[in-house]
């Protein structure tokens, strides 16, 4: 499998992109830069709950109801009741798609009485924290309630805080890492599903606090071989205005520099798998542009475009 790397945006508006629990969950921001910040854990946890509501089998799932599970047990029920060891790995990793994808640590012994307790897979596909393009302001808090009971008999509904923002314009990083795919057992396949769930996961996983979050940008640049790194595509993206966004019709989000650089580094680039919302406001120069056609007239037939169900277009 050869290297890719990813740029993903999307946008939260009137929402909490992913609540700080250090800071009464206020949406993490960098308050000097006035940036709101996603951390990667909650981008994964947003695929990882998408597969496991596609039926896919994971390691770290989200548990039923009243359940409790451990490490050690939920490799049990992968392998059968017995103690997890070295030779069950590659059965581990052919039926959770989550650690191909991500890693893990889990409790396996090594081979021979000085073996360690657990083993580590480093995950293949890794991402940055996500950060905003604009300058992002907060919407001033208010209380929210429940009538139940904190505790019987004695508080009649709890309160607590509503803390969100107008509006972010959020962009990740990724890579992929070929080299480590080999060791995860990492699929084609699970790629095309990872392409799928980075465009569907966070509308299809919305909760009254995630509501308003839409993906507007996919590409996941594939390389020629599995050493090429290009570094973070993020930088070649310029928002013309970052202050007093409110909605996706506010922005304007010049690609010319990552044309230009796509255009620049072709040879080292086998295939561009790309998605963008169609109504939203990309340039190039001072013109409306699609990223795809504007590629495609600096590099012919390098974008493979990813196809999504009709019903699930966005």
């Amino acid at each position: 499998m050869n290297n890719s790397e990813i740029l993903f945006l999307y946008d939260a508006q009137l929402t909490n992109p992913n609540g700080d629990p250090d800071d009464e969950n206020r949406p993490r921001m960098d308050y000097q830069s006035r940036r709101n910040l996603v951390s990667d854990v909650r981008l994964k946890r947003y695929i990882r709950d998408y597969l496991q509501d596609q039926g896919h089998e994971l390691y770290v799932a989200q548990p039923r109801q009243g359940e409790t599970i451990t490490a050690d047990k939920r490799l049990r029920t992968i392998i059968g009741d017995k103690k997890p060891t070295v030779g069950d790995l590659p059965t581990i990793l052919d039926k959770l798609i989550d650690i191909r994808l991500f890693g893990a640590t889990m409790p396996i012994k090594g081979d021979g009485d000085g073996g360690g307790a657990s083993i580590q897979v480093t995950g293949p596909v890794q991402f940055s924290w996500g950060y905003s393009l604009n300058h992002v302001d907060l919407v001033n808090s208010y209380t929210i309630s429940s009538r139940f009971s904190s505790k019987d008999d004695k508080t009649q509904g709890t309160f607590g805080k509503d803390y969100r923002i107008y509006y972010a314009l959020l962009a990740f990083a990724g890579v992929v890492s070929g080299k480590r795919a080999e060791i995860s057992h990492l699929k084609e396949t699970d790629l095309a599903l990872l392409d799928t769930a980075m465009l569907e996961a966070i509308p299809l996983q919305t909760t009254r606090s995630k509501m308003g979050q839409y993906p507007r940008l996919y590409l996941r640049i594939e390389y020629r071989d599995d050493r090429t790194v290009l570094g973070d595509w993020r930088d070649q993206l310029v928002l013309k205005e970052k202050e007093n966004l409110r909605v996706p019709g506010d922005v304007q989000l010049n690609v010319d520099k990552l044309v230009e650089r796509i255009e620049a580094v072709q040879g080292r680039i086998a295939r561009v798998y790309l998605w963008e919302h169609p109504d939203f406001p990309f340039f190039l120069g001072n013109q409306r542009t699609s990223v795809a056609k504007a590629i495609e007239q600096k590099v012919p037939d390098l974008i493979t475009p990813i196809q999504l169900m009709e019903a699930r277009t966005l």
